[in-house]
């Protein structure tokens, strides 16, 4: 991974603790997920059903599909819980004085 792969897509505070935001890169819809302070990047669709994901509950590592009920780790995008037998994507994140970048 290289610098030049990170792009800047929002400030940290934007994604209170327990909490998601929606951002766009090059074209792909990303979740940034907040969960005990540590900032993920995941698919923002359920591969269970292409459902969004971004009212989901994140709880200890996990968000839910509020549409089925499908829990994916955020750190692996694999599936906890079904009816999600396949796992989301996943993408690297870094926080540099306070702005969450992503690499795609």
């Amino acid at each position: 991974m290289s610098e030049s792969d990170f792009r800047a897509v929002a400030c940290y505070d934007d994604v209170p603790l327990g909490k998601t935001k929606a951002v766009t890169i090059d074209g792909r819809a990303l979740l940034l997920c907040n969960s005990d302070g540590q900032i993920h990047a995941i698919a923002a669709l359920c591969s269970h059903a292409d459902e969004p994901l971004a009212c989901g509950r994140i709880r200890l590592g996990w968000i839910a599909c509020p549409a089925h009920g499908a829990r994916f780790d955020l750190e692996t995008g694999e599936p906890l819980t079904g009816p999600a037998s396949e796992p989301i994507a996943t993408y690297p994140v870094r926080i540099v004085d306070g702005i969450i970048e992503v690499a795609i």
